[in-house]
């Protein structure tokens, strides 16, 4: 599956497919928390959650290839990510882009 963030494939013929997402909500470990808390008022990178979102953005791609692999889609055009606070503690991050199959 071939997955871009430009509206083309170069030296393709493209007919779009629709729109194809996946998604995850992740929450933060409470573990994690009360270490990344006393990071905080040192500053620098907070690691756990640096790890926790690209697991979470790894998850909601792959979830977007699933859902255009089942439309047939040979690529997914124009993906984009976005991510979210539903609550306290948890985001959710949401890949999507458009299916295409090769003309």
């Amino acid at each position: 599956m071939i997955i871009v963030n430009t509206d083309y494939i170069s030296g393709k013929d493209l007919e779009m497919l629709g729109l194809v997402k996946g998604s995850t909500i992740q929450s933060k470990n409470f573990g994690r928390d009360i270490s990344q808390s006393f990071k905080n008022l040192v500053g620098g990178e907070l690691k756990a959650y640096t790890e926790m979102m690209n697991d979470a953005r790894a998850l909601a791609t792959e979830r977007m290839i699933q859902e255009a692999e089942k439309m047939g889609a040979d690529a997914i055009v124009n993906v984009r990510y976005s991510s979210a606070s539903v609550m306290q503690g948890a985001a959710e991050v949401m890949a999507y882009g458009t299916a295409v199959k090769f003309k």
